[in-house]
């Protein structure tokens, strides 16, 4: 059995990581641990983003340890939100007021195309390894659909007509942006001969 940090306390990414991992990788979150506040995500890129936070649990706990940032990327805002992507509306961290300020901006506009990037960071005996998943899509004209989390409900993912919003969790488990780089990580640990 190996233990494994993952350097968030989101229940909801907790929820999507959990059945991707093989049964004899126990995942530990921050809670799990006794890390109780917020890991300042002051990076400029995702990547920095996903670095700081695993950083700081690796220097705390000298644990090996895995952490996740990920940004929506749309094509006629410049990449916007990006790195922003959870604090697009303000430090509330609101989704519905994040869905609702870009539904805003893409008024008029034609092209809609978008993709979610993950990139995770992690620690493995000291060392330092990055993992990136990138779904493309494109962003709906409205909100649609209750199921999944943050901008799921106005994202439509490339080959489907419907939204993560919509989608069953099963669809979104397998070809998402965090399951695929989830599964570059998992490769990476078979490799180094975790299991």
């Amino acid at each position: 059995m190996m233990d494994l940090i993952f350097a968030s306390s989101n229940q909801h990414k907790l929820k999507e990581i959990i059945p991707l991992l093989p049964e004899h990788i126990h995942l530990k979150s921050l809670l799990d641990i006794g890390i109780h506040e917020d890991i300042p995500e002051t990076g400029n890129t995702i990547e920095e983003n996903a670095i700081l936070k695993a950083q700081y649990v690796y220097s705390r706990t000298k644990l090996n340890c895995f952490s996740e940032d990920t940004g929506l990327e749309v094509a006629s805002l410049k990449g916007a939100p990006g790195v922003h992507t959870a604090r697009y509306a303000g430090e509330e961290r609101d989704p519905n007021n994040n869905m609702n300020l870009l539904l805003q901006q893409l008024e008029g506009k034609l092209d809609r195309r978008a993709r979610f990037k993950t990139v995770i960071a992690l620690f493995y005996k000291g060392k330092l390894e990055l993992f990136e998943g990138v779904i493309n899509g494109a962003i709906a004209q409205e909100k649609i659909g209750l199921g999944g989390f943050g901008y799921d409900p106005i994202f439509i993912p490339e080959g489907f007509e419907d939204t993560f919003g919509i989608l069953d969790g099963s669809i979104k488990q397998q070809l998402s942006h965090r399951s695929r780089a989830m599964n570059k990580l998992l490769e990476y640990l078979k490799s180094v001969g975790c299991f």
